[in-house]
């Protein structure tokens, strides 16, 4: 893996050259490698070799406090040691200053050791992230900085039991804690009452405090709560009383934890449904959990999605890294297991050994599918940092084209791996056998890590809404533009490549059926029948994003090299345009013709 996050990085992404600017002139190459070699081997050391103990021994509540592994905290403390919580931010905060696209990069070495077990670490960044873009200064001092540091941990508290992905329907109540509630020095203080479930990372003692953002509604004269998402507000609750210096008092806030939810997979991250304000605790003497408001009333999702749209780029690099980690096992695998003989005109010779399965086409069938999945889906997710490098340091030019590309790419890097690579890990297990569905090989742990990751951060269905229902019609379609701009780019240059003029004009015209079943679907200006078939859209885009970067991921070869590593890249390329991107032809039949099969079936034809 490692030659191949190189390859990416520097040869295709160029990431080097970003110690041109500013921001990262005190870095280079070299500080870039230091930084992989660390977070390598602290995932070698302390995350991976436990993460089988992570997925047996799943959090338990003891009726006073969660029980996790001792191995868990210990890899916590190595993350934390390593300054990666901080590793982006300014100087002056404690951070590196270090560029997105090298902390992604670094962090795959986590996600793919152990995904359960790194999970307290990206929540906390995004919080944090959350509170440094929206928050007030006190804060960020108290709050942010104190989770960059690691001395706290954060999570994000948006579904409720009744509500789910549905936050319109929200019905955690916020109300001013006083007549003094808006000189509180930490914000508007308040006091939240309601439900949150699905909480990762919503209870535990890796930390002295955990940092609850919580989506909650604020009543109006008539207690009556605002309808619709324009209604939500944002608040910090955390689990232990601070003061206006970031020191604990002692006290706990009204925040409890209900139960654990016992997952498929992902079981070392604890899962939580948490009470705020049912009474356990009273802090001040009063019931209700203290909050402090965030930026303004109503604005609460905005400032979420900020949190929300990091985690979905942060769910992708962990369903590809899961897909990965499969990759190899299946591939080691079957470069070791015996069986089966060559196949002559004459038939079988049962004289002659066995062979390795890997020399067996379907087997090389299935490694070639999953390389071409969890090696497009890493050049995804670092492309998606790359262009949140160009965002915050590019030419006004630059940020304005990343932010656009950024707005339409997201759903793809969320759900793209969540669905792709977790197919990865059901062909890693194919490789294996029966061997593949026993504990005694890893595979089948990822299985089950990787297909939370479908439903993480919002659904496949979520995504495909976002992005057919918005991404690709907003602003005139300006969005769908630039990145059809950037891909024609790409069919120009591989056109004038011998060995890829083919590709290139495949490339073509699969952008070009995705933009025709886009104006079909959108062609009678009716929501539900554009979004009716939003998934297939989904699923055909995200090949094409696929494609695109297949090809411009080969173009950074030297045409002369025609070494292993260069030869597997061109294979994988190869493999995704002949298997793969025919595929998008049967899923925008159905959007461009709006098939109305789905909304016109009824509940009693089931």
């Amino acid at each position: 893996m490692r030659k191949t996050l190189e390859f990416l990085l520097y040869d295709w992404l160029k990431v080097q050259t970003l110690a041109e600017r500013e921001r990262f002139a005190d870095h280079s190459r070299e500080t870039f490698d230091a930084v992989l070699d660390t977070c390598e081997r602290i995932a070698r050391e302390k995350f991976a070799p436990f993460n089988r103990l992570a997925d047996t021994q799943e959090p338990q509540f003891d009726g006073e406090r969660v029980q996790l592994p001792e191995s868990t905290r210990a890899a916590m403390a190595a993350y934390v040691e390593s300054g990666m919580l901080s590793a982006a931010q300014d100087y002056a905060d404690g951070g590196m200053q270090l560029p997105c696209t090298v902390e992604m990069a670094a962090n795959a070495f986590f996600s793919k050791a152990s995904v359960a077990m790194g999970g307290y670490a990206m929540l906390t960044n995004g919080n944090a992230n959350l509170l440094m873009a929206h928050g007030s200064e006190r804060q960020r001092e108290v709050f942010a900085k104190n989770e960059f540091a690691g001395r706290w941990f954060g999570t994000m508290c948006l579904s409720e039991p009744q509500a789910g992905s549905s936050l319109s329907d929200v019905a955690t109540r916020a109300e001013p804690d006083g007549d003094d509630h808006a000189a509180d020095p930490l914000g508007p203080r308040y006091r939240l009452r309601g439900h949150k479930m699905w909480i990762s990372g919503g209870e535990h003692e890796l930390t002295e405090n955990i940092v609850h953002l919580v989506l909650a509604k604020i009543p109006d004269a008539d207690g009556r709560l605002p309808p619709g998402v324009k209604g939500i507000s944002l608040f910090i609750v955390p689990k232990q009383m601070v003061d206006a210096q970031g020191r604990l008092t002692g006290e706990r806030n009204d925040v409890a934890l209900a139960g654990l939810n016992h997952k498929l997979g992902y079981r070392g991250t604890t899962n939580c449904l948490l009470n705020f304000g049912e009474g356990r605790f009273q802090p001040g003497g009063r019931a209700g959990a203290v909050g402090y408001r965030v930026g303004q009333p109503g604005e609460g999702l905005r400032c979420m999605f900020h949190m929300m749209n990091e985690a979905r780029i942060g769910v992708g690099l962990g369903a590809v890294m899961l897909g990965y980690a499969g990759y190899e096992a299946s591939l080691d695998y079957a470069r070791q297991r015996p069986q089966g003989r060559p196949m002559t005109a004459a038939g079988k010779d049962a004289s002659q050994p066995q062979r390795p399965i890997i020399e067996h086409a379907d087997v090389r069938r299935m490694l070639l599918a999953q390389k071409s999945y969890v090696e497009g889906g890493l050049a995804l997710e670092l492309f998606c940092a790359r262009l949140v490098d160009e965002q915050h340091t590019g030419s006004p030019a630059q940020s304005e084209s990343a932010r656009l590309l950024l707005e339409v790419l997201i759903p793809i890097a969320k759900s793209w791996p969540s669905e792709w690579c977790l197919e990865a890990n059901s062909l890693a297990i194919q490789v294996l056998g029966g061997y593949g569905y026993t504990r005694d090989f890893p595979v089948e742990q990822y299985w089950r890590d990787n297909r939370l990751n479908m439903i993480h951060e919002g659904t496949h269905g979520i995504q495909a809404l976002d992005l057919l229902g918005r991404k690709v019609v907003m602003d005139g379609g300006r969005a769908l533009m630039a990145l059809a701009a950037r891909i024609n780019e790409t069919v120009q240059r591989g056109a004038q490549v011998p060995g890829l003029a083919e590709a290139a004009t495949q490339l073509g015209a699969a952008l070009a059926a995705v933009g025709g079943a886009t104006k079909k679907a959108w062609s009678t200006a009716q929501p539900e029948e554009a979004l009716a078939n939003a998934t297939p859209y989904l699923q055909a885009f995200g090949h094409l994003v696929l494609a695109w970067l297949w090809l411009d991921v080969v173009l950074a070869l030297a045409p002369e090299d025609v070494g292993d590593f260069a030869q597997g890249k061109r294979a994988a390329q190869r493999y995704f345009y002949a298997y793969e991107l025919p595929r998008i032809g049967a899923w925008l039949d159905v959007v461009a013709r709006r098939e109305a099969l789905t909304r016109e079936m009824r509940d009693a034809w089931f």
